[in-house]
């Protein structure tokens, strides 16, 4: 049955005699042709009717046209399942999925632009129309004179299909038009609007244009299931039924019972509690239907009865349409239609009849049953490959797989949940990993088609969707094709724009442990192939820039754990393989120096350069990537870096900071970064690395000293901090700066007492409560204690004036004096902190960090974890002298059980604690441990034969070797270690 009310229309619409016309109350007419309308339409121009999949159209009187025209029927050779009339003509939708376009004088012709594409859903407004296809894509033509068409400001528009590519990737489940604006709908109910705005017809909370595809955010977490455009005004409604209206409301069309506008979505009240189940817009009306209750209600223009509520006036509240009992109890109400002056409704007898019109589509999307069908056998597998083809080439029939349907969490899509079920989506992918004809079907079109098409600025959450999806399929495949859709999916993510980077980066960060390790072992493994490779000596330029694109992508998901402090480790980020790489290329400088440059063997010298070469570069490229790096691969790569030539300091033993400070204020910035440091004493003019050793001991044990009045120092004088007041000229800082970046480059551990605090800012990470208690543990405790104070009481009897070195200091000087509370104590805290580390420091330390860069490469700097960095800088106490024990070998004659080895260890027993170290510094030239610990120290001992009962042992520090004479007794030994130790540091000879 076919209802209608509104204009004067020929009788029935000619789809029955007059005299088979039902008049109801209030103008409402209804007809039961013999063959059932199947769908139908109105616009402004014309009614266009289905019945049997033919086409009958009929012309509507309006300015132009004074009368009704005769309904006919358009000869096509085609079966139309869908009609919608617009401004001017109408659109039809064929049977299999073509578009046939229709013009005023009723003629039809395809549609250009959408050849190989199926259309599900179809759209018209005034002068542009838009359609839908299957694999989730909109195409729009008609005009673009307010930027209907989605496409850009200076778009003129277009007669043929035009892809609206920046909703790529979003699956959609609606397409709208209105007289000049248009919208689409995702199926986790986010909506899109753009167009004409002059009426807050976009729902924007403004009246501007906008010409590409804009979310309307006032809707977001609404459950919006379904959209529709009038005129100047748009209607939503949302799964439990309440309907949002905005726009143009100057006839009441919004049903908020006033007649103005609106520019934002506004529930409409009266309605609240109704449960609509559909909406629908006309030119200047709405239409709404309540399923339970079979009402039909209805608000707007009503001037020429189009509301079907016996008045001829607007209403700007929702009132029932007087339907007659017949509709109500004999049929169901299936579809409402409203037009430019008229109102109408679908309905057909319960129980269903084959009449019934196809239900509107959706996109296709990968499910369980899809893949059930696929696994079972039961259908071609042409059709399967069909199948695969059209769901896996799509990334928003993708996206739209796998949502997270209990409780409707998919409908919660945001920057926090993606809408995915993980459980359903693992499940999955491990059912169709099992098929090898289906995954190396899936294979062929993801990488083919999928990849290439994936749009570098998506919109919206959902179209983020496929880059979780695919990791977790990528993994179950062999490694060959794993590899290289590893690479093709790292490059399209690092090719995403800024903002959807950092949303793919939010969903990582909430992905389940499973999902999250899963993702780090896939690109750790593509990572650790192509390292090996280069290990393994198997030279392929390609690896160059392939590489780093992996471990990019482990670098951001590194930086996400560290954030999210998810419990995934360090250690699941680090490939082992680097540290065979750096072993290679020692190896390889060990041979070129020992052995290829005696023998000249020319030809195998330039392999090896070439080799160290490409190898040196690849490192390179990864150094700004330190997440794969485990400390020894960092400490192996400083200590083995190629330099580009020496950087001499000529220095008198007696003036090391003013020979020191005068050169090194002129020293070029790449010599300082990119040149091995060499010490000349101008005492002998030899250059060793003993010289370099303690010229560094010496410097900093001088400029950390109290005497130089450049640092305070804590309570009990354990550790420095910059001054708030300057006692020394600010270039010194500058000075100090560079060489500690100085003493990095070249491996020296330094007397450098300053805080972890230090070692963060250098690296950008903020020091905390915890770095001030390091520092002066009485005040940071204090503060703690405010923090973990629990009473409750509103003021602490504090005030956010503090005293700091002296000088007394408004935290917040906007408002002097200002009180401590139980409320904003951790901000009186944290404000405390900030001034100490940072603030009052803030001119001295850039000075200083302006010195550390200007010597040291940022990149290399960053390698490190500030606990690390402070490490390498400064070493470590944890004094293990049986691993130095164990870890010593003997050469020459000598061998662990010789007699003076024997008394050696004896007498090194013996030895204070005080002096073990001063041997440590004798044998290295550093009084701490290195980082790595006592086993990175490879003491060797050899003994030393042009000697006199009077000589003294000698060390060479750059290879922590022992010469040690072979004294007459264990007392001599003893007697003339502790003198060596004690009064030869930094004058022994190489």
């Amino acid at each position: 049955m076919l209802c209608f009310w509104g204009a004067q229309v020929r009788e029935g619409f000619e789809l029955v005699k007059p005299d088979q016309v039902r008049h109801g109350k209030c103008g409402i007419q209804s007809v039961c042709p013999r063959t059932a309308v199947q769908d139908m339409s109105a616009g402004r121009s014309f009614a266009g009717f289905i019945r049997d999949g033919k086409v009958s159209v009929l012309r509507l009187r309006s300015e132009d046209y004074n009368h009704d025209g005769k309904l006919k029927q358009l000869q096509l050779k085609y079966k139309i399942i869908q009609i919608v009339c617009g401004g001017d003509g109408a659109v039809l939708l064929v049977d299999g999925g073509n578009v046939l376009i229709m013009d005023k004088s009723t003629v039809c012709k395809p549609l250009k632009g959408l050849e190989n594409r199926q259309v599900i859903q179809i759209a018209c407004g005034d002068h542009h129309s838009m359609a839908l296809t299957k694999d989730g894509q909109v195409f729009v033509w008609g005009e673009n004179s307010h930027g209907q068409l989605g496409l850009r400001k200076d778009h003129p528009g277009s007669p043929s299909a035009q892809h609206v590519q920046s909703l790529s990737g979003v699956p959609l489940a609606q397409i709208s038009a209105g007289g000049d604006h248009s919208f689409v709908l995702s199926l986790s109910g986010v909506v899109f609007g753009w167009g004409k705005n002059s009426a807050g017809q976009l729902g924007l909370g403004d009246t501007t244009d906008r010409h590409v595809p804009t979310v309307v955010n006032r809707l977001n977490r609404k459950k919006t299931v379904s959209i529709s455009c009038g005129g100047e005004h748009t209607a939503t409604l949302s799964k439990g039924g309440t309907v949002f209206t905005f726009g143009s409301g100057g006839s009441g069309q919004l049903g908020h019972k006033s007649f103005r506008d609106e520019h934002h979505p506004r529930v409409v009240a009266e309605l609240w509690g109704s449960e609509v189940s559909q909406i629908t817009c006309g030119r200047h009306h709405t239409l709404v239907s309540v399923a339970s209750s079979k009402l039909i209600y209805s608000f707007g223009c009503g001037t020429q009865g189009q509301l079907g509520n016996g008045e001829m006036i607007n209403t700007s509240v929702p009132y029932p349409v007087d339907l007659s009992a017949e509709c109500n109890d004999e049929y169901t109400i299936e579809k409402l239609i409203a037009g430019e002056n008229h109102s109408f409704v679908l309905s057909f007898k319960e129980p269903g009849n084959e009449s019934k019109p196809i239900p509107s589509r959706g996109i296709l999307t990968l499910d369980d049953r899809m893949i059930g069908r696929w696994l079972s056998g039961s259908e071609p597998w042409k059709m399967i490959k069909k199948d695969i083809n059209k769901v896996f080439s799509s990334a928003a029939s993708l996206n739209g797989s796998f949502l997270k349907t209990s409780c409707d969490q998919h409908y919660q899509t945001s920057e926090d949940h993606c809408g995915l079920d993980f459980d359903l989506v693992k499940t999955s992918f491990v059912k169709i990993s099992k098929n090898e004809s289906l995954i190396s079907e899936i294979v062929k079109v993801v990488q083919q088609t999928l990849l290439p098409s994936l749009n570098p600025n998506p919109v919206g959450e959902e179209s983020l969707r496929v880059y979780l999806l695919l990791p977790e399929l990528i993994r179950r495949l062999k490694k060959q094709q794993r590899t290289e859709l590893t690479e093709a999916l790292a490059s399209k993510i690092l090719q995403l724009d800024p903002d959807s980077l950092k949303l793919l980066e939010k969903y990582w960060s909430r992905l389940p442990d499973g999902w999250l390790k899963g993702l780090v072992k896939l690109f750790k493994k593509a990572s650790a192939y192509l390292i090996g490779r280069i290990a393994a000596d198997t030279m392929n330029l390609d690896i160059q820039t392939r590489l780093p694109k992996f471990v990019q992508i482990l670098q951001l998901v590194y930086q996400v754990c560290c954030s999210a402090n998810r419990s995934i480790t360090k250690s699941d980020f680090i490939i082992n393989e680097i540290n065979e790489l750096l072993d290679v290329l020692q190896t390889i400088n060990d041979d070129m120096l020992n052995n290829l440059v005696m023998l000249h063997l020319a030809e195998q010298i330039q392999a090896m350069i070439d080799q160290q070469n490409f190898s040196d570069a690849v490192l390179k490229n990864l150094i700004s990537l330190p997440c794969i790096f485990n400390l020894e691969a960092k400490c192996s790569y400083m200590k083995n870096r190629a330099w580009k030539g020496c950087f001499p300091l000529t220095l008198r033993r007696t003036a090391l900071l003013e020979d020191s400070f005068s050169q090194l204020r002129m020293a070029p910035q790449q010599q300082l970064q990119e040149f091995c440091l060499s010490v000349f004493y101008t005492e002998d003019m030899k250059r060793t690395d003993v010289n370099k050793r303690d010229f560094f001991h010496n410097v900093f044990e001088e400029l950390c000293a109290p005497e130089s009045l450049m640092f305070m120092y804590n309570d009990n004088q354990t550790m420095s901090w910059f001054p708030a007041q300057l006692s020394v000229e600010k270039e010194k800082y500058f000075l100090f700066g560079i060489l500690c970046a100085l003493a990095f480059n070249n491996n020296s551990v330094v007397h450098l007492p300053f805080p972890l605090a230090l070692f963060k800012k250098l690296l950008n990470v903020k020091p905390s409560l915890e770095d001030l208690i390091e520092f002066e543990s009485v005040l940071g405790k204090s503060l703690q204690y405010i923090l973990d104070y629990s009473e409750e009481v509103e003021e602490m009897e504090m005030i956010y004036t503090i005293v700091w070195q002296g000088i007394e200091v408004e935290l917040d000087p906007a408002e002097p004096g200002k009180k401590v509370t139980n409320s904003n104590r951790e901000d009186f805290v944290d404000k405390y902190v900030d001034h100490i580390l940072n603030k009052s420091v803030e001119e001295v330390f850039e000075e200083f960090k302006r010195g550390f860069f200007k010597a040291c490469d940022r990149c290399i700097l960053e390698m490190f974890e500030p606990e690390e960095l402070r490490g390498v800088l400064v070493g470590n106490e944890e004094y293990d002298w049986d691993i130095l024990k164990q870890n010593t070998t003997y050469e020459g004659s000598f061998y662990a059980e010789h007699p003076t080895i024997i008394s050696f260890w004896e007498v090194f027993d013996e030895l204070t604690s005080n002096e073990k170290k001063a041997f440590l510094l004798f044998l290295t030239g550093f009084e701490k441990v290195p980082i790595l610990g006592m086993s990175a120290v490879k003491m060797r001992v050899r003994p030393l034969f042009i000697f006199t009962q009077d000589h003294l042992p000698e060390a060479l520090t750059c290879h922590a070797l022992l010469e040690l004479p072979v004294y007459q007794n264990k007392e001599t030994l003893k007697t003339k270690l502790i003198e060596a130790i004690n009064h030869k540091r930094g004058f022994w000879e190489e």
